[in-house]
């Protein structure tokens, strides 16, 4: 069984509705918006909104005209979102590091001083 469709928050809420359109006329952004409504109306859990309602709204739910015009409204202008691309794998690698598979057979019986563990010494 399906569940039943939820009213939308910008749609129950016309004060939220009209601070949310506020914000992209001012080319803010959907994290801008939501940190900037919850500072202007601290005492109002109505006026609570998510950066993530704010994409779902504009990018899911918008169809037709009214999504030209949130995507003139949008700070990038796209009518899709854009996943962030994750972060390269090489980062929190050791340059030039040796593999402990590779290193010298002296090593695997700690004769030389040098080839000692560092939370040994």
């Amino acid at each position: 069984m399906k569940a039943r469709p939820k009213e939308h928050k910008l749609m129950a809420s016309p004060r939220l509705h009209d601070a949310v359109n506020e914000g992209l006329t001012q080319k803010w952004s959907p994290e801008q918006i939501s940190a900037r409504v919850t500072e202007g109306y601290p005492d109002d859990p109505e006026m609570r909104v998510s950066h993530e309602t704010l994409y779902q709204t504009l990018y899911l739910q918008a169809k037709g005209e009214l999504r030209t015009e949130l995507k003139l409204a949008l700070r990038q202008g796209r009518a899709k979102r854009v996943p962030r691309s994750r972060a390269s794998v090489s980062r929190g690698k050791i340059p030039d590091m040796v593999n402990i598979s590779e290193r010298p057979a002296e090593a695997e019986d700690r004769a030389v001083p040098g080839f000692w563990e560092g939370d040994l010494i």
